[in-house]
């Protein structure tokens, strides 16, 4: 599968917002240092206790669009998020090479982070189909992945995942 990079790059952040380990009662903070190239220069990264709710939604969202098990139902979910997003897409080629952001530059963390989730999310899915939206099959995982395969094949959110099955899958049948 062959999308922009920018696009892909949008994914790439609601997947990892998706799979972030909210065990961590600071968890929204780490992810937003982690990421924080996506931010524009001099936006605030410190959130308040209701901002910090607004991205555990949005990572909740970007879930549900992943769980859903039909066309109907990944378009509710995934317009439930739209519903967050405020696009003002705009072009810069501030790394070197032209592209559209999705949130006006000065909008606030939360802002820019919902909308750039919600608008790759989108895309991806608008323009590849829902069925390239998982959550991996291996025991124990459940992370959210986007297959890219050629065929749609993908199952596994890792090779680590798909290895871990395929060993468990051939020593259950060396038992038997």
């Amino acid at each position: 599968m062959d999308y922009d990079t920018y696009g892909s790059n949008a994914v790439e952040l609601a997947i990892d917002l998706a799979n972030a380990d909210r065990d961590d009662p600071q968890w929204v903070q780490l992810f937003l240092d982690a990421h924080d190239e996506w931010f524009t220069e001099g936006t605030a990264l410190e959130l308040t206790t209701t901002d910090a709710g607004s991205v555990a939604r949005t990572a909740t969202l970007v879930r549900d669009v992943a769980l859903a098990d039909s066309e109907p139902d990944v378009m509710a979910r995934l317009n439930a998020l739209l519903q967050l997003a405020s696009p003002k897409p705009y072009a810069t080629d501030h790394d070197g090479e032209l592209h559209l952001h999705y949130a006006r530059p000065d909008a606030d963390a939360v802002e820019q982070l919902t909308t750039t989730v919600a608008m790759g999310l989108s895309q991806v899915v608008v323009q590849h189909g829902w069925q390239r939206l998982g959550v991996c099959s291996a025991e124990g995982c459940g992370h959210v992945y986007v297959d890219t395969s050629r065929n749609a094949s993908r199952r596994y959110c890792s090779n680590t995942c798909a290895s871990r099955s395929t060993v468990a899958a051939y020593r259950a049948r060396q038992r038997t």
